[in-house]
């Protein structure tokens, strides 16, 4: 009989504290989360249910250095370092937003809508023409007999 065990802990140990309204509560925060009191900023109590987790900057996983020794390197973070509330959209395989475009997004608006004006000014323009192979009546070896076509009489 294989017995498999999991030991792990309740998603409401994972989750944050509520927003914190004192000093001490503020206090309790900082030493949780083991940030500086003056980098300790926590998200407005606005409902999203962050709670007292700090807001840390937005950081890419592109934009963080690549030959760095990280703690685990596929994620490019270090044990124990937070992370962002918002993490999954901006790790590494997702949205970059330190990236720069090569070509800026109005241009590229411009672009797509110049080649589909172009696609329809050519669509409308040649509407009526049509093109066709032409064709002759079907040529058999000798008129007037009798050949086997297979259709239908």
């Amino acid at each position: 009989m294989i017995y498999v065990s999991v030991r792990n802990h309740w998603n409401k140990d994972y989750a944050p504290a509520p927003f914190p309204k004192t000093q001490e509560e503020r206090l309790a925060a900082i030493e949780k989360y083991q940030v500086m009191p003056s980098q300790y900023k926590p998200y407005e109590d606005d409902g999203s249910g962050c709670g007292d987790y700090p807001n840390l900057p937005i950081v890419s996983g592109d934009a963080r250095d690549p030959f760095y020794p990280w703690d685990h390197p596929e994620t490019k973070r270090n044990f124990g370092e937070l992370i962002h509330a918002e993490e999954e959209m901006y790790a590494e395989h997702r949205y970059d937003i330190s990236a720069r475009l090569r070509v800026p997004i109005r241009l590229q608006v411009l672009q797509t809508v110049g080649v589909m004006l172009g696609l329809f000014t050519i669509y409308c323009c040649l509407e009526n023409v049509k093109f066709f192979h032409s064709l002759a009546e079907k040529q058999y070896p000798k008129p007037g007999e009798k050949h086997y076509t297979f259709e239908l009489e």
